[in-house]
């Protein structure tokens, strides 16, 4: 193969500019799970609301964040099939700033009542809709542009915004409350890393004016121009149809089953965020002081990073697959030690519980950016991605802190651990049932749905 070394400069400055993106993105998202935690209960809700019915009722508001993305999934995948992967991504930039930044500034419940808690409800479905577009401009942004041979690897860049994400915003609460008394960081301080988030309008200004758009989109769109004649059977894109509507035609297997690859993924990857926050903090739970539950999933988030990429350049080499399937029963099993080693209190094992937790996800989070794409046709990609990922997202994610703080306060933390390798078992079943992707064109225009139907 000739390698295209003019083209690396290009390749690594679109891989840091979504690498940037989807951590800024992630950083408001996540933001708002430690606040869920650690602030929303006692700022949003009446202060006459038991404690822990509190802490349900925030981690509720933090579930409508994921029954949005599938909705954002479904506008920006059709705004990003028809218009581009990087206009899109420019809206759901901006869109995320904007609602983050306003939570910031949203009067609690002392001052406006019942419209508090509402008010925080609509901006995180604002929130929601915005990562629900976001994913797919950006992993397509990167996979789209990567030589084939190393599109797990560049496919990691968009996914390491999340665990960058993380660390930014424990990052942002643990400097903001070291620095404030705590009294001033619970009536106004927690404001601070909220604001900050006015840095992404900059960003999509960037993205807007300094990047080009994916090969695989630019050589759709001309063969749209080229070829404005050709019969309904054999158009790339249905000029007035949905883009959306023909995914859910054309991959039907592809995008519910990447759903169930995502599942196990987004349950284990949110009570390692924002459950073990609660649950470790909580004098019902450990009891330990909330800096060093966020120091502790800080720590394992650093450790996901390199573990991400590690996986994500297995998977070019050796196939999406394996590795994938290989993450899920870990993260099954590793379920079962998590608790135990949290209760210990001790931490350098809490780091241990939650770093080995986030490397074993990784080994599904890191390739799947490269699977995900490889899994549809360009006319379509967006759309069908992003209905998958975002799909995952609200089965798997949106409820799992609530469910977790609800089996732990019924049943103890065993509970919550089989909960974890029940959606692990599901996610491996998926993944075997889908077909290997690896090597697979992406500028190659040809309906991988009439290639299935032919064979």
């Amino acid at each position: 193969m000739t390698v295209n070394h003019a083209a690396e400069p290009k390749m690594r400055k679109v891989a840091m500019t979504s690498l940037a993106g989807t951590s800024i993105e992630w950083y408001d998202f996540f933001l708002y799970g430690t606040a869920a935690a650690l602030i929303f209960p006692t700022a949003f809700f009446p202060a006459d609301m038991p404690p822990m019915a509190a802490l349900i009722a925030s981690f509720g508001t933090f579930a409508v964040g994921f029954v949005a993305r599938p909705v954002g999934g479904v506008l920006f995948g059709h705004f990003g099939d028809r218009m581009g992967r990087k206009k899109a991504l420019v809206v759901a930039l901006l869109m995320m700033g904007g609602a983050t930044t306003v939570i910031g500034l949203l009067p609690t419940y002392e001052t406006i009542g019942i419209a508090a808690p509402i008010a925080l409800t609509v901006l995180r479905f604002v929130q929601g809709l915005a990562i629900g577009g976001q994913w797919g401009g950006a992993m397509l942004l990167v996979t789209e542009s990567a030589p084939p041979d190393k599109r797990g690897y560049y496919g990691a860049f968009a996914q390491a915004g999340a665990p960058v994400g993380v660390i930014l915003a424990n990052l942002a609460f643990i400097l903001v409350s070291g620095v404030l008394p705590e009294d001033d960081f619970t009536s106004w301080g927690w404001r601070i890393p909220f604001l900050m988030s006015v840095i992404l309008i900059g960003l999509s200004m960037y993205v807007q004016l300094h990047l080009e758009d994916t090969p695989a989109f630019k050589e759709l769109k001309r063969r749209q121009e080229a070829q404005p004649l050709q019969t309904e059977a054999r158009r790339p894109v249905v000029r007035g149809g949905s883009p959306v509507l023909d995914a859910l035609r054309k991959h039907p297997r592809e995008i519910f089953l990447g759903a169930g690859a995502f599942l196990s993924v987004q349950v284990m990857f949110y009570i390692l965020i924002a459950f073990v926050v609660a649950y470790g903090s909580n004098p019902a739970g450990v009891g330990l002081p909330r800096d060093t539950m966020l120091m502790a999933v800080l720590v394992g988030s650093v450790a996901q990073i390199p573990a991400l990429f590690l996986s994500s350049m297995w998977s070019d080499r050796h196939g999406r697959r394996g590795v994938y399937m290989l993450g899920a029963v870990l993260v099954g099993v590793w379920a079962f030690a998590l608790f135990p080693l949290i209760d210990t209190g001790e931490f350098i094992w809490i780091v241990l519980a939650i770093s080995v937790g986030q490397i074993c996800l990784s080994m599904m989070y890191g390739p799947q950016a490269a699977f995900f794409a490889e899994l549809f046709s360009t006319e379509v990609r967006y759309s069908g991605a992003s209905l998958g990922y975002q799909i995952g997202a609200i089965l798997g994610g949106a409820l799992s802190p609530t469910i977790a703080t609800a089996l732990w306060m019924t049943y103890g933390t065993v509970y919550v651990s089989a909960y974890i390798a029940v959606a692990s078992a599901l996610t491996l079943i998926c993944v075997l049932l889908l077909s290997e992707t690896r090597g697979r064109n992406l500028n190659d225009l040809s309906d991988l749905h009439d290639q299935k139907a032919a064979k």
